[in-house]
């Protein structure tokens, strides 16, 4: 199957999809919804759906500093929004936006295997820190998730805080191995990440990368709690601590367009063990998928189009 055509499938796949959960959620109360949403408040998970993705553009920075590719504030503000504009229009969620930051550092003149790496490690950074905030997060509303789960309370909050800890202090340990040697990475395309771990100021840029990707999940945690009080749904903060892992893992899958119908559905999923209606979860979904649209148009507009040459 021809890469036009896996791309066409895709997009169906998510049309569908999120045709379903819509039906399912009953589209005319989902549209009265969303009629009534608060203006303010949606302005409100704008601009924090902006400035996460503005913490997120200067950590995709100090990570290809760290790994050898220096670029400018303005160029990593300029690519990472464009790259936000082809998520939202192309078949592969993350994928289309990821390519082109990699091919638009490596144009101008660092080296691809650190322009590329950069772009990977920065994404397993967030990733990274989305799972642990959402283990976190699955702790804090252990009393309404573990029933929901049938399991016990304690034994659910220490297998939780135990995988979260380890999962925490992996990156750590894998720089640590490569630092002493205890392990080789296999091809000469990683040695850039092999400098980095030999750096002598490694710690301090691990902790940057788990600082700044914290404050990316909490503000984009921000951005959907404000979504969701201006359709009239009140949750705790660790509410939507635990529902950024699973509503933004699920848009990131490569079988949608820009995340639309896999978000909803996690969204869905999610919240319903705190007894939140599908049409209010669905709507939540697809309120952070406007944000999103605004920001790539934003990207396009604001600070050139993808075509455009860069400085």
């Amino acid at each position: 199957m021809s890469k036009a055509r896996k791309a066409f499938v895709r997009a169906l796949m998510g049309i569908a999809l999120l045709t379903a959960v819509v039906y399912l959620a009953n589209p005319v109360q989902l549209w009265g919804r969303l009629q009534q949403a608060s203006p303010w408040w949606l302005l409100s998970g704008f601009g924090v759906s902006i400035a996460s993705n503005a913490v997120s553009a200067w950590r995709w920075r100090a990570m290809a500093g760290w790994l050898g590719a220096e670029m400018s504030v303005a160029s990593s503000m300029r690519w990472y929004f464009q790259a936000i504009g082809l998520n939202v229009l192309l078949p592969g969620a993350v994928v289309g936006g990821d390519v082109y930051r990699a091919i638009a550092l490596h144009k101008t003149g660092q080296a691809k295997a650190a322009s590329t790496l950069s772009v990977i490690l920065d994404r397993v950074s967030g990733l990274w820190m989305l799972c642990a905030i959402g283990g976190l997060g699955a702790v804090a509303c252990a009393p309404t998730l573990s029933p929901w789960l049938r399991m016990d309370t304690t034994i659910f909050v220490t297998l939780l805080l135990a995988l979260t800890m380890i999962w925490l202090l992996l990156p750590w340990a894998v720089l640590q191995g490569l630092r002493r040697h205890w392990f080789k990475l296999p091809g000469g395309w990683l040695e850039p990440v092999r400098m980095a771990a030999s750096s002598p100021d490694f710690l301090s840029q691990l902790w940057l990368q788990a600082a700044s990707s914290a404050l990316v999940q909490l503000l984009s945690a921000g951005a959907l709690a404000c979504g969701a009080i201006s359709l009239g749904l009140h949750l705790p903060l660790a509410v939507w601590a635990f529902a950024i892992a699973p509503v933004f893992l699920m848009a990131a899958l490569p079988v949608s367009v820009g995340g639309w119908g896999t978000r909803e559905a996690a969204a869905v999923a999610a919240l319903a063990p705190f007894g939140v209606p599908a049409v209010l979860a669905v709507g939540v979904g697809l309120l952070y998928g406007v944000f999103a649209l605004g920001q790539g148009a934003l990207g396009a507009l604001a600070l050139g189009l993808p075509g455009r040459s860069q400085d």
